[in-house]
């Protein structure tokens, strides 16, 4: 192995890592925001480079060979390494200036969060933002981002995490769908639900709702569109109070009140807690938001 890797560029390491972790050049591409033909050129480098096949090609996707398993943990053990190293001199930043990183989910580009940043980028000029928006949890020990904004209950990875306040949810509806509701439980109502089972009328979480009788009828997994239905009159759906409360489409459903659901976490590694543009930037966001608790907590019982 070592002779073969005496004649490649280090850097197709992260292209043979985002493949084998997806699984197909397409999925390798979106994990590290390159565009397909980049990825392909660089895996294509890698093997001309050691002169053998790391990934096998089948119909239902790109198979690591033998020597692309025996090189896999070699890989992992340099991007540790690589992410080590960026953490460490990121680390000792002591001036808030330069680029922050940050991964949060789409809804909370619906929320008046969004104005913090706008805020904070004009009382910062020297900071620059880049956003990912995704769903999927950014991997900050990899450096998928500098800081975490999640809506969750809880968080189990091994990061420092700020718990920035709980947050309230309640059910949303257009107004003209509001009118159709009275105190039965939902009876000739329609839910708007997530992700599940198409076969599936009555989830068991419809049944601890204010309309037990409503029927699960739409589905979406992306909030803004989540929202966007719920605007035009297809149904009722549950949404964070800081997020549909500012959305002129929509109104809370009648015979219900706001409950406790999960919390805006702030999340980052360890190793950047003193970097001074992460530092300023978490602190920010955590007295801007705390300074709208009601907004967040909206009427719910503690």
């Amino acid at each position: 192995m070592s002779d073969r890797l005496s004649n490649f560029d280090w850097d197709d390491l992260r292209f043979f890592l985002a493949v084998a972790r997806s699984g197909t050049l397409r999925g390798g591409a979106e994990a590290i925001r390159a565009n397909h033909a980049t990825v392909s050129r660089r895996l294509t480098s890698l093997e001309r480079g050691i002169k053998a096949r790391l990934f096998d090609r089948t119909k239902s996707g790109l198979k690591l060979t033998q020597l692309g398993e025996e090189l896999l943990p070699h890989a992992l053990r340099v991007e540790d390494e690589i992410a080590a190293a960026s953490r460490f001199v990121a680390g000792r930043d002591s001036h808030p200036s330069g680029q922050i990183h940050v991964s949060m989910p789409s809804g909370i580009s619906h929320t008046s969060i969004v104005d913090d940043f706008a805020e904070f980028s004009r009382e910062y000029e020297e900071i620059e933002l880049s956003f990912q928006v995704t769903n999927t949890f950014a991997d900050l020990a990899r450096r998928e981002a500098d800081v975490s904004i999640r809506y969750a209950y809880e968080v189990t990875d091994d990061v420092v995490g700020r718990r920035v306040l709980r947050c309230a949810r309640a059910v949303y509806c257009a107004a003209d769908y509001a009118k159709r509701i009275n105190d039965d439980g939902g009876e000739g109502l329609t839910w708007i639900g997530w992700n599940e089972d198409e076969g599936d009328k009555t989830a068991p979480w419809i049944k601890k709702t204010p309309f037990p009788h409503a029927r699960l009828r739409h589905r979406i997994n992306e909030v803004a569109t989540q929202v966007a239905m719920a605007a035009a009159g297809m149904g009722l759906t549950f949404l964070p109070c800081f997020m549909a409360d500012r959305n002129p489409g929509l109104v809370r459903a009648p015979f219900q009140d706001p409950v406790l659901d999960r919390s805006i976490w702030l999340l980052l590694h360890n190793d950047l807690r003193n970097t001074a543009r992460i530092r300023v930037f978490v602190d920010f966001l955590v007295r801007r938001i705390k300074s709208r608790r009601d907004e967040f907590v909206a009427g719910a019982v503690q």
